[in-house]
């Protein structure tokens, strides 16, 4: 409800600054490079990522150096991998899911997921967003039928440089509510898997940031892919 009540009362100056914020703010491209494919030897095993602008890598200028890129180099070595990357900027929960929905069946072991930070910016509750998420994680685990889903928690927004305050405030908080919210149902489902931003290695790399100030550096996506690849090792032994 304090939430609610503040960004009631910071609407105006939130309206303002909004507005500044997409005027001033760069707009990157999705990098190039394959969005699927098959590498590596070992145990074999398939991989699906899915969501917004950071699961689709803006922010650097090669799929290599994003997220499916850093996922890959830790993994390729010891499994073979089909993987597929299917994510686009802008993409919210409810667009996601509907994404899902227009795919093909197919079975993946491992599904990787990274949705919140749109949500976030039209400030939606995380009562409604945890409604949305259910909905996409269900058909997920229908369309899918992964052993494992790895679900990427909402970025600590109030370290985004190109957020201003008392924005990137309210958007920290609001990420704040819905991570709490979301890792709190997680726990009671069995193949899934929580990941926060490590916060300590950011803070040692001083919060590296692509040159938009708003999405991930390279530096960020190879933390990312590292915290992926770790959790696929504990369930699938190679």
């Amino acid at each position: 409800m304090w939430l609610k009540l503040s960004t009631i009362a910071l609407f105006p100056i939130l309206i303002v600054q909004g507005t500044r914020v997409r005027k001033n703010t760069p707009q990157l491209s999705e990098p190039s490079g394959e969005r699927e494919g098959c590498v590596g030897q070992g145990h074999s095993l398939s991989l699906l990522i899915l969501g917004d602008s950071a699961a689709a890598g803006v922010g650097v200028e090669t799929q290599q150096e994003a997220l499916s890129g850093m996922i890959i180099s830790e993994l390729k070595t010891e499994y073979a991998l089909q993987w597929k990357l299917h994510a686009k900027t802008g993409n919210t929960t409810k667009q996601l899911f509907r994404a899902v929905q227009g795919l093909n069946q197919q079975q993946y072991d491992v599904v990787v997921t990274s949705i919140g930070v749109n949500d976030v910016t039209k400030l939606i509750s995380a009562r409604t967003w945890i409604k949305q998420q259910k909905q996409l994680f269900t058909q997920i685990q229908h369309h899918f039928q992964p052993k494992l889903v790895i679900v990427s928690g909402v970025p600590p927004m109030q370290h985004f440089p190109a957020l201003p305050q008392p924005l990137a405030w309210l958007f920290g908080k609001y990420a704040e509510q819905m991570n709490k919210t979301l890792q709190q149902w997680l726990a009671t489902q069995e193949q899934f898997r929580f990941i926060a931003y490590d916060i300590e290695a950011l803070q040692a790399l001083n919060f590296p940031m692509a040159k938009d100030g708003f999405h991930p550096s390279k530096e960020v996506y190879a933390i990312w892919g590292k915290q992926v690849a770790d959790l696929v090792r504990q369930s699938f032994r190679p």
